[in-house]
Order: structure tokens, then C-alpha cells, then sequence
């Protein structure tokens, strides 16, 4: 099989670049399960944007640098902040809708920002109505075809370059396709811990896909946790928007009292790595396994709360919580990897061929701790960069004929795919969580290691995710017991400052972590 460009993923970052090929040629979008299930679907809270009245391009650029804490890339986060207007616009041109007061835009607040600059739609499911306006536009392209319940298993080399992808069918049959250039937008890691608000299908595929290529991957030990996820026993850890904080939602200890203040001045709406380490802070010293926070919503107009957050609401009714008159239980879940493939400002990665957009790629935009809401956003401004910059890839010549059988590794005493990604994420949940320590580090990476030799033969989905996984864990942790400081996201209880020589991002390629 054959096509001009091949995207792996059909989130924001995939649809937008999708529809940027389009007119350069045939655009195949592969997604491992139904289109609609990606975790920009999931998305609450809002984009952000500088477009309200009271805001300006450069305080967002400021934001943008404070909450990363010294590892932002200035100018990925100005070609962010300064194109991201024109994609908001455009998608208000394909017909997203926003919330709006009248004729004019609602903006929110969230934490960590200067001024009022998320927008919201449908009060919290802002992912869900881009990705609508997105795939309605990509489905109108005659150019652009969808392959849904296909899992990109590996990237096809020839010549050391990108040149296709590796496929496996719902019947365990597989297949090559070969492209001109290959995106890889399959979202983020969340499945590697087993707390995370992430969807079933973040396991973390283009991040391993390019590793194993030989690409380059930066900055895998900042992982964000957010700090409100709903717990409950038996029911999953679903995501609590951070603008409910942003409406003026306070954060209780176990013991029922308001504790952010101790914490930081901007008390609830300090940035996401801080409030994570408030509340595990505040759990851990109950010294009880099972103990939780709580946010306090009853303090807040009832009828306004429901109509603001009527996602959030309906869905803690589900499970016998009101919000509006209930304490609901929350503890920090993994929710964001900043790192990814490294790529240029075009998203180009170091194999010539293969570009990466969204959570899977790493241009240094969000540093060691992403603002809040600048997701989607940098998903739209740089999907549609690597849609324009593999335009140009569009004639590159390619070979004919069958594709080489996909390289697969020796296995040994393989475990099960579901005890292997169990075993994964416990381990990362013990040893690589919210606070880390260099022993905890080594333990786990002792025991990745011997997981390597274990791993199920990648010849479906699920254990092409188990490999993905143990291999994507593996690298959290290398990455993050070389990082001997503490910084944004990642926080060693052993090294609990910066180190002005760690102000580097990490860079991994065949095994070997360096910093630069």
C-alpha cells in the first residue's frame, strides 16, 4: 500500500495537519481505535489564547515561560503564543463554538495565568467540540482518507530514512504503507502510571515507535500530574477541570481545612507540579494509603456551577456526588508528559522523514511544567507547521515493491500483556511518581530491566502497548535519575533544588542520556 502522507493519530495535532497535506496530496490518518477516541476528546478545561480585551500576546509569553521554570524554549513558546490566534481564528471559521456572553467570547482563568484567556465551549468539553470542527473539516477534504481500529505497530526504514509504517489489523493481520513523510501525533504516556486521567489509548506509541528508529527524545522525566483527579474506589480516575479552581473552588486537606496558602501566594491557582506535591504532601502525613483531599465547590453559586461545568457535574452524579453540596475526593494523576521526540520549530524530528506534533513531540514549548491550556493549543499551532513542512516531502522518492518484514526483538519467559502493563505501572506509581528519590529511581530501573526480557511478542494492540510502555517507562526513569536537581514536574525528595547545571534538557538516543 501506498500514499503521499501517513498521520498516526486523529486528535488536534493529527486532524490539524492533516488538513494542511491536503492539498499536496493523499493524507492517510490512522487511528488504533475509533476516531472520536482521542485524548483531545478529553480535554475540559479550555484553550488558551490571547485574544480577550485585557490580555496581550507578550504576558501570555511570560506565563508561558514562568510556569516552566526556566527550561521553556523562548522561541517555540513565541511561535505558540504569536500564531495561536490565527489557528483559534480559523477554527471559529470551521465553525467551532465557543462559549460566548452575547456576541462576545467568554475567557476564564486558570492557574498560573495573568489574565482571563481560556476559552471554554460547551462549558467543560472544549476538547471534544475542536475535535468535532477538526474531523467535520477533515471529512470534507476528498484527499484525506481515515483508517480506523489500526495499530501502528512500527515505522518502516529504508535508507535510513522514515518511509512508511508497520500495521496490525483487528484480526491480528499485518501490513506496511509506505509515504513521503510520516506524522506521529498518538498523543501522550498517561497509561505508564496506573493513576492518570489520560484515555485508554496515551500509551505512549510515537514516543517508542521513534525511539526505536533512532530518534531523539528529550525531557522524558517531566511528567505533570494533575492535582485534581476524581478517587474513588472503582471508578476511574476522571479529570476535574483545573478551572474549577479558576471559578474559585478551594482545595481542603484530609482533615477538612484549606492548606494552598502554606504552599504558595497564589494559593489554589499555583501552577500544577506545586499544588501535586501540596496534596501528596497533605496525605502523606495522615500516613494512610487510602486518605484523600477534597474540593470544595458548595461555597459557589449551585446554578452557576451546573451550567458552567455540566460535564463534570453529570458525571460525578454518576457516581452519588453532587458537586454543588458535596466534598469530592481528589488526588494528583498522571495527566501530561512535556517530554517527547524531539523536533525542530517544524516539527521535524532527527530521522529524515518522521515529524512529530502534540504530546508526542517535544519542541521545548512547555520547559519542565506546561501552563495550563496551552495543550491544544500547541497542538493546533504545530500540527499545522509539520502539515506545511512535509508538504515539501510530498515528491521524494520512494521504493516499490513489498516492504521487509517488520524487525522484531528476541524474547524470552514472555509475561502476558495485562500482567506486563500492570506490572509497568506499578512500578512507575511506587517509583516514579509526584515526589522521586534516586533510590526509588534505581529500584525501578532494575526492574524495567529485567521486564525487557519478558516482554510479549508485538504482534497485536495490546501488546504492542505493553512493549511500548515498558519502553517508554524506561526512559521516564533514566531520564529522570540523571536530572539530579529538582525542577517543574520532577521532584527529588534527595536533590529538592535547581541546579543551575541541570538548566539543559535531557536528550536520549540508543540508550544514552546526555543534557544540552
Amino acid at each position: 500500500m501506498e500514499t503521499d502522507f501517513i498521520v498516526v493519530g486523529a486528535g488536534v495535532a493529527g486532524l490539524r495537519a492533516a488538513i494542511e497535506l491536503a492539498e499536496a496530496g493523499r493524507v492517510l490518518v490512522i487511528s488504533k481505535l475509533e476516531l472520536e477516541e482521542t485524548a483531545t476528546q478529553y480535554a475540559q478545561g479550555g484553550v488558551a489564547v490571547a485574544l480577550s480585551d485585557e490580555d496581550e500576546i507578550g504576558l501570555h509569553l511570560q506565563d508561558t515561560l514562568a510556569a516552566g521554570d526556566g527550561l521553556v524554549d523562548e522561541a517555540a513558546a513565541r511561535v505558540l503564543v504569536e500564531e495561536g490566534q490565527d489557528r483559534i481564528q480559523e477554527l471559529i471559521d470551521w465553525g467551532t463554538q465557543f462559549d460566548r456572553t452575547g456576541t462576545r467570547l467568554t475567557f476564564t482563568r486558570e492557574a498560573a495565568h495573568s489574565r482571563n484567556r481560556i476559552l471554554h465551549a460547551h462549558g467543560d468539553s472544549t476538547g471534544r467540540e475542536i475535535g468535532r470542527a477538526l474531523a467535520a473539516r477533515a471529512h470534507s477534504l476528498p484527499n484525506i482518507t481515515f483508517a480506523e481500529y489500526e495499530f501502528t505497530a512500527d515505522l518502516l526504514l529504508e535508507d535510513g530514512r522514515a518511509a512508511g509504517v508497520y500495521l496490525i489489523d483487528r484480526s491480528a493481520t499485518e501490513s506496511a504503507v509506505r509515504a513521503s513523510a510520516i506524522l506521529l501525533a498518538t498523543g501522550g504516556a498517561g497509561q505508564v502510571y496506573r493513576d492518570t486521567t489520560n484515555p485508554s489509548v496515551a500509551t505512549a506509541d510515537g514516543i517508542a515507535m521513534a525511539y526505536r528508529a533512532g530518534a531523539t527524545v528529550s525531557d522524558m522525566e517531566f511528567v505533570q500530574f494533575h492535582p485534581t483527579a476524581l478517587y474513588l474506589q472503582n471508578a476511574p480516575r476522571f479529570l476535574l477541570s483545573e478551572a474549577l479552581r479558576g471559578e474559585g473552588a478551594h482545595l481542603l486537606n484530609p482533615a477538612q481545612e484549606r492548606f494552598m496558602a502554606a504552599y504558595h501566594p497564589m494559593a489554589e491557582l499555583a501552577p500544577r507540579d506545586v499544588v501535586a506535591r501540596a496534596i501528596t504532601a497533605e496525605i502523606d502525613k495522615t500516613r494512610s494509603g487510602d486518605t484523600v483531599c477534597y474540593l470544595d465547590l458548595r461555597h459557589l453559586d449551585a446554578a452557576r456551577v451546573a451550567t458552567r461545568f455540566p460535564r463534570i457535574h453529570a458525571t460525578c452524579l454518576r457516581h452519588g456526588l453532587d458537586i454543588t453540596r458535596d466534598l469530592i475526593p481528589v488526588r494528583p494523576a498522571a495527566h501530561y508528559i512535556m517530554g517527547g521526540v524531539k523536533t525542530d520549530l517544524w516539527g521535524q524530528t532527527t530521522v529524515p522523514g518522521l515529524f512529530a506534533a502534540g504530546e508526542t513531540a517535544c519542541t521545548g514549548v512547555h520547559g519542565a511544567n506546561r501552563l495550563a491550556s496551552n495543550s491544544l493549543l500547541e497542538g493546533l499551532v504545530y500540527g499545522a507547521r509539520a502539515g506545511r513542512r512535509m508538504r515539501a516531502s510530498a515528491n521524494a522518492p520512494r521504493r516499490s515493491g513489498p516492504a521487509e518484514p517488520r524487525p522484531l526483538p528476541p524474547l524470552g519467559n514472555a509475561m502476558s500483556p495485562d500482567q506486563m502493563i500492570q506490572t509497568v505501572k506499578n512500578i512507575m506509581a511506587r517509583n516514579a511518581g509526584v515526589t522521586r528519590t534516586g533510590e526509588g529511581l534505581k529500584e525501578a530501573l532494575c526492574l524495567i530491566d529485567t521486564l525487557a526480557n519478558r516482554l510479549p511478542k508485538p504482534n497485536s494492540r495490546i501488546s504492542g502497548e505493553a512493549f511500548n510502555l515498558q519502553q517508554v517507562a524506561w526512559l521516564i526513569i533514566k531520564s529522570a535519575l540523571k536530572r539530579e536537581e529538582s525542577r517543574g514536574a520532577h521532584y527529588r525528595t534527595d536533590f529538592p533544588r535547581h541546579d543551575g547545571q541541570f538548566k539543559k534538557h535531557s536528550l536520549v538516543r540508543n540508550g544514552i542520556v546526555s543534557f544540552a
